[in-house]
């Protein structure tokens, strides 16, 4: 029995369709049980592209090849690195160890205290409270199944770090190789283009990165004096925290505050008020200060689209999903900027209330800020 040829080239094409559905939920599904390897990936692209700008820099300057420039500056990242682990959080966990054994007096203060609210209902869910926070944070002797758990977990962490610092290295000395083999599959006329955006890509992210360490370190250093200076316990510790919550845009200040508040409240209320007071002062001037003058034009994204993509990426991926979000979403608009068609501007609407005189003779002239491809504009180039 032979097929009518519409038939037949039906057949092909639902088989062929077939196949494609196939081999992108294979791919899916590789890339979910992959997961934890490709945030390492990610997070390996964005610390190298914060450090391509010194390695250009380098270069510019010094009369020395690319490959003993990059490790020049690899060398000086991973001092920092190393330094970090072998003097800062070994001091910090045992400020946390000292921390804890200190919380069984204050819980049993709160306890007493607890019983004396009234009613007597409100006084019974603040003493479970209490109950719950004794429970989580007094230490216990730990069951040898437990001792494993834990040797596991710090080994897991330990070959995480030395992969990243790995990928972190091949990323640099092979990214234009690599963007050579990538460009090689889109069709010539493009190549410029998707050159720049994959450029203009990493430089955005460089840049976040560059600002965002630069305000992780102030508000660090800031809360570290200020801590230290009020006798606040496990200052380092605290300060640690606050400068890692910094990286989180929108919620980072607050959940840098509340360990703080609560170490200081073990010491006493009119202290907590007062480690409350000086995080608010410095949350001030880094929002009305440090932000603008570090971060600025580094993201390029719409406030609206930073609290979006913080919350997508908290509920997908959590602490580190939060912490990826805003690069990835900056990266991300960045590459549809590049699939869009941006010579022509989009109009003001005339009847919204935004709108004014110079918005709605805008029209007519280039949209000099969003164009990928605007001849003006100056993208650097990959470094063969």
């Amino acid at each position: 029995m032979i097929l009518d040829d519409g038939i037949g080239r039906s057949v092909v094409r639902g088989a062929g369709l077939a196949i494609g559905v196939c081999l992108v939920a294979a791919l899916v599904l590789l890339a979910a049980a992959a997961a934890h390897v490709l945030v390492l990936v990610l997070v390996a692209i964005i610390l190298a592209s914060g450090l391509q700008p010194f390695v250009a820099w380098i270069r510019g300057h010094l009369p020395i090849g690319r490959g003993p420039t990059i490790l020049l500056v690899y060398g000086m990242f991973l001092g920092v690195v190393v330094a970090m682990a072998l003097f800062v959080v070994p001091a910090a966990l045992a400020q946390l160890e000292r921390t804890v054994a200190s919380l069984p007096p204050f819980l049993d203060r709160a306890r007493d205290w607890a019983a004396t609210i009234r009613p007597s209902g409100l006084a019974r869910g603040v003493t479970s409270l209490i109950d719950a926070a004794s429970k989580a944070v007094v230490p216990s002797t730990p069951a040898p199944g437990q001792v494993v758990q834990v040797g596991l977990t710090v080994a897991e962490a330990l070959t995480s770090v030395l992969t990243l610092l790995t990928v972190v290295y091949f990323w640099l000395t092979e990214h234009a190789r690599l963007q050579r083999y990538v460009l090689a599959f889109v069709p010539t006329d493009r190549r410029k283009r998707a050159r720049d955006v994959w450029n203009a890509a990493e430089t955005r992210l460089g840049m976040w990165v560059r600002g965002q360490l630069i305000l992780m370190a102030a508000i660090g250093l800031a809360t570290g004096i200020a801590y230290t200076l009020l006798g606040v316990p496990a200052a380092l510790l605290l300060a640690l925290i606050a400068a890692i919550a910094e990286a989180i845009p929108i919620v980072g200040p607050l959940l840098g505050a509340i360990p703080a508040i609560l170490v200081a409240a073990t010491v006493s209320p009119e202290l907590a008020l007062v480690v409350a007071g000086v995080y608010l002062v410095l949350q001030l001037v880094e929002g009305n200060v440090l932000v603008p003058l570090v971060m600025r034009n580094t993201t390029g994204i719409s406030p609206f689209l930073v609290i979006l993509s913080v919350l997508i990426g908290g509920a997908a991926g959590g602490f580190v999903g939060a912490l990826l979000a805003v690069p990835v979403a900056a990266a991300g608009e960045v590459l549809i900027e590049g699939l869009q068609a941006r010579e022509t501007p989009i109009a003001q609407d005339p009847t919204s209330g935004d709108s004014t005189e110079d918005e709605a003779n805008a029209a007519d002239t280039p949209d000099e800020g969003l164009a990928v491809n605007d001849p003006h504009r100056t993208i650097p180039e990959a470094t063969a």
